[in-house]
């Protein structure tokens, strides 16, 4: 077993706000064939029983991956804690392909070291294990790590579990309309809120090393801005605010510019900002409306939503700017995009006979696949590993968050009890030093 100690950076996050109730995550739409899998609770070694349910939380993240069937509790053979309690052929009989075990020991007051090992049921040995330090406040995060390192050695992807996403709320209280930019954590808890204010909030979009967020506010008497907020500390700067359009922030992959959208020349056209000393550089020309631009992941493009053809259709053009060629042809609408990882496809909304849809492009062969099934789906945002796509939707006219994994067989949502959650953005990989 290997010990780890993980710098938990983005775990402790100072915010101004308060706590929210967290998003409540329902799988709608299961993946048939998801690799079973046993997760047993973690023993508790002197009878301390931790603020929270390790393995609860580890079974959870791996079935809202789509990709593995986590055995019911109630439906476990055994539960051992090390491995000369494990019978391999017991677990075999289950059906069980790979098994997790551990313990979380209290070490001194709110002090733990958490302990677990992933087995290879059908071989009979030991994938990997890992002894991992964690104060009571950590100890999600580190659950979240654990899931990550389990999706990891089982898919050969990296997972996604300890990241975050970004969201707006909206609601009415009192009579008055009051927004909310919200934190919270990949599967919705520890939710915390980033600004509040009576004026419309949108467009969040992480920086690349996850520790800041841009988005536009109205709060300055009705009039669009562009901020950028840190996320540990919420000191936040304002970017631009020029009269007219100031909106969609895209940051570029070094950190070091934003693609925005402007109406400072009188027609809403693409940006290029550097954040260093703010210098513009005009992108698009032309009478149509150019908007939500977002940077390809290496950087060399960009991508953005134009009516110049006579219908919102997506177009890519050098980051540098230049001419742009038309990518999305199927239907008569198609915006909002976002890249995966690995720049190979694009998340976007695909609008057809009045309904708006979540799809994914393959920009090597053009293959445009339709995954969601709502009237009024938006704001689709891809998973940092590429996985799922977390996205805005209405149920009884409130909305909510959804999610589907990139293939279209997995689907789960999001819910709070009130208020409308729109706009979602899930976070980078945290970087961590």
């Amino acid at each position: 077993m290997k010990t780890i100690w993980i710098t938990l950076l983005g775990v402790c996050l100072y915010l101004p706000g308060w706590l929210q109730a967290a998003l409540t995550i329902e799988i709608t739409q299961g993946v048939e064939g998801a690799l079973p899998i046993a997760v047993v609770p973690f023993a508790a070694p002197n009878d301390r029983q931790p603020p929270q349910d390790v393995a609860g939380i580890i079974a959870a993240d791996l079935a809202r991956s789509g990709r593995f069937a986590p055995v019911p509790e109630q439906n476990l053979i055994a539960q051992p804690v090390d491995t000369s309690q494990v019978r391999f052929q017991d677990w075999r009989t289950l059906g069980v392909e790979n098994l997790v075990i551990g313990s979380v020991e209290t070490v001194a007051g709110n002090e733990y070291r958490i302990q677990f090992r992933l087995f290879d049921v059908l071989r009979g040995r030991q994938i990997t294990g890992y002894s991992m330090p964690a104060k009571s406040e950590q100890l999600r995060y580190v659950a979240h790590r654990i899931s990550d390192i389990i999706y990891e050695k089982l898919t050969g992807e990296p997972g996604a579990f300890a990241t975050h996403i970004a969201y707006v709320i909206s609601d009415s209280k009192n009579g008055n309309k009051e927004y909310q930019l919200q934190l919270a954590d990949s599967d919705g808890y520890n939710p915390k809120t980033l600004l509040t204010s009576r004026q419309p909030l949108m467009s969040p979009a992480w920086s690349p090393d996850g520790r800041q967020l841009a988005y536009v506010s109205f709060e300055k008497k009705g009039r669009a801005a562009i901020f950028v907020q840190a996320i540990h500390t919420g000191k936040r700067e304002e970017i631009v605010s020029f009269a007219g359009i100031n909106g969609a922030p895209s940051w570029s992959p070094d950190g070091r510019s934003m693609a925005i959208t402007l109406s400072r020349d009188g027609n809403p056209e693409i940006y290029s900002l550097r954040l260093s000393d703010k210098k513009l550089k005009r992108l698009t020309t032309g009478a149509a409306i150019d908007t939500e631009p977002v940077w390809s992941p290496d950087g060399r493009s960009i991508v953005f939503t134009s009516d110049r053809g006579g219908s919102p259709q997506l177009y890519r053009m050098p980051s540098q700017g230049g001419r742009a060629q038309r990518i999305t042809f199927e239907g008569n609408y198609n915006a909002s995009a976002d890249f995966s990882a690995d720049g190979k496809s694009l998340a976007l909304v695909h609008g057809q006979d009045g309904h708006y849809q979540i799809a994914v492009l393959d920009l090597d062969s053009g293959l445009l696949r339709v995954l969601s099934d709502g009237r009024l789906d938006e704001s689709p945002s891809f998973a940092p590993n590429g996985s799922m796509i977390i996205y805005a939707t209405e149920t009884g006219h409130r909305g909510v968050l959804a999610a589907v994994s990139s293939d279209g067989r997995f689907h789960q949502q999001f819910s709070l009890s009130e208020g409308n959650v729109r706009e979602p953005v899930w976070s980078p990989f945290v970087t961590r030093k």
